[in-house]
């Protein structure tokens, strides 16, 4: 006797609902992809027992003849592909030709459709035995409904989850298909009962706000950039929001909604050294790539995605979330946001660069080049016409400084404040990233070298970190045990105490007391910005806080520090108002 035998087509349909058919949650994900892929303008769910009974969508799509009925219920049956070579860049849902089959296996189904308004075409199925086609009145458009989910699979209809359950996961998937078609009305209904109704927008946010109210939705950062081939656009979460709110997170390839873990680490380490470790961030991303770089014919449910090179896009990806988060609108807010925020003027200028102007502290000197008319010393007045041109094209506001440690304007938009240590430190940061990147640190050799009496934990931090703090400009020779000599200083700023700054950041790395997962020179770069930069307190000058705005306005995170804390605050001239009683 043959130990092989070919599965009876009932068995094989039951296998192929298990790979296509996982919950109520997937009937509705494949039946509201056919309507869109339809061009239905409107779709109608309805769910009773959370889907467990029955799921019923109707549209308004292009509907199907009386002779197509039957072989959509065949099984491999599609519209979308003639040939092997049509999956590369298929860009409609539904091509597999295996969803309504699958599902009809495994329910009482019956399907109603109608390509123009009058007579049309019923097909009933009960656990995949076809029933004769008979003809209905009905308007343009198809209604499925699907009864009794795995009514003939007990195994797989114990594996159910509570009617809550069902509906939440069904919900969720309905969401990420209204976030990739915000121009398609969506009406959800649960028990009779109005649950969700998303009328047509012309963008993702105004269908966010319909989601999740549109204060969440405000309070988003777009990103849109363009990197080659990848196009990124949507939506991510403020740094200072990050941890406040549920996290949501949408990813589409090619107006296909997909789960993929690289692209979403990818969006995460854009913000990486602006949010604290351990919270993870919101985002709502489009990514749009050339159609034959990724295949989508990878997954049974096409909820993921191969690329052909998925490191450029993964940096594409990375760049364009970066790019968005470094903009002064990124900034934490106090007040509904109405319009963008920003400080940088439409006019392109000059770097004001951020090396150091002299060694010496002097009260009037800035903490930067570019500080604006007047702050230059006579040994650099000769060379102040960059500076001159990049104050006439970047003007900087008055600027006031709030218990010594802030920094305040007043801007069209509202109240601007900077925590001068937070804004310091990113400044220096970036500053020294590019040291340890290109290797030129500007240092000081000092007339009477500096002895350094280290504990053995200290020393071992200094033995780690040597390499990294020799490029950024300390000279140290050892001197017998954990002693140390060191013969020559970075100079970053005239403030700068690098006996203090050399001692805290040994102390700070010791063990292993810093968290997250930045490499080794960003943990030291963040330190030695940590320690290096001016602190609460501290009186700065009006030369020195009109040099630290443009270097902060200049930088790439500009609204961030590097432990996670916001360095911008922005208090809305409405929310002021109405603190007032005059809104």
């Amino acid at each position: 006797m043959s130990l092989i035998s070919i599965l009876p087509s009932a068995v094989a349909d039951q296998i192929a609902a298990g790979e296509v058919v996982e919950r109520p949650s997937s009937v509705v994900k494949e039946l509201v992809e056919n309507s869109i892929d339809a061009g239905a303008t409107v779709i109608e769910v309805s769910l009773e027992d959370g889907g467990r009974k029955l799921i019923r969508v109707s549209d308004d799509g292009s509907g199907m003849s009386a002779e197509d009925v039957p072989l959509a219920l065949a099984r491999h049956g599609t519209s979308k592909i003639r040939k092997a070579s049509d999956l590369v860049g298929v860009s409609t849902f539904g091509f597999r030709g295996e969803a309504l089959p699958a599902i009809a296996s495994v329910s009482h189904f019956e399907i109603q459709t109608a390509s123009a308004d009058g007579e049309g075409s019923s097909i009933r199925v009960t656990g995949g035995q076809i029933a004769r086609a008979v003809r209905v009145a009905r308007r343009r458009g198809t209604t499925v409904s699907v009864g009794q989910l795995f009514y003939n699979i007990p195994a797989r209809l114990k594996f159910l989850r509570s009617a809550r359950s069902e509906w939440r996961s069904a919900v969720e998937s309905l969401t990420a298909l209204a976030l990739t078609q915000p121009g398609v009305r969506i009406n959800v209904t649960n028990d009779g009962k109005a649950a969700l109704t998303l009328p047509p927008v012309s963008s993702i946010r105004s269908r966010l706000g319909a989601i999740w109210g549109g204060r969440y939705a405000e309070d988003l950062l777009d990103v849109d950039d363009v990197a080659g081939p990848v196009h990124t656009s949507g939506l991510v979460q403020r740094p200072a929001d990050v941890g406040t709110s549920t996290r949501r997170t949408f990813l589409a390839i090619n107006g296909r909604a997909v789960r993929d873990t690289g692209i979403a680490r990818a969006a995460e380490a854009a913000f990486r050294s602006t949010i604290v470790a351990g919270v993870r961030p919101s985002f709502f991303l489009n990514v749009t790539v050339p159609a034959d770089v990724v295949d989508v014919n990878v997954h049974p449910a096409k909820a993921e995605v191969r690329f052909r090179d998925r490191w450029t896009i993964e940096r594409a990806v990375e760049t364009a979330v970066r790019r968005a988060l470094g903009n002064f609108d990124s900034a934490a807010s106090l007040g509904f946001r109405g319009t963008a925020f920003s400080f940088r003027p439409s006019i392109d200028a000059p770097n004001p660069g951020s090396e150091i102007l002299r060694r010496a502290i002097d009260r009037d000197a800035p903490l930067f080049e570019g500080a604006g008319e007047g702050s230059e010393s006579e040994e650099y007045a000769s060379e102040g016409s960059v500076a001159e041109v990049a104050a006439a094209a970047e003007p900087i506001p008055q600027l006031f400084q709030l218990r010594r440690t802030y920094i305040a304007f007043d801007h069209e938009d509202g109240l601007v404040l900077i925590d001068q240590h937070s804004a310091h430190e990113r400044v220096l940061y970036e500053q020294f990233m590019h040291t340890l990147e290109t290797g030129a640190a500007p240092a000081q050799r000092l007339l009477l070298p500096l002895t350094l009496h280290l504990g053995p934990a200290e020393g071992e931090a200094f033995d780690s970190n040597r390499e990294y703090l020799e490029r950024l400009g300390f000279e140290v020779e050892g001197f017998g045990g954990h002693t140390l000599i060191v013969n020559t200083v970075p100079m970053p700023h005239p403030r700068f105490d690098a006996e203090r700054c050399l001692r805290e950041t040994l102390d700070a790395l010791t063990g292993d007391r810093v968290a997250g997962v930045a490499t080794k020179h960003e943990r030291l770069a963040a330190t030695v910005a940590c320690k290096a930069a001016i602190k609460a307190g501290e009186e700065l000058s009006q030369g020195e806080m009109r040099s630290l705005f443009a270097a902060l306005r200049d930088t790439t995170l500009p609204a961030h520090d590097v432990h996670g804390r916001s360095t911008i605050v922005h208090l809305t001239w409405d929310e002021v108002e109405r603190r007032f009683g005059r809104r």
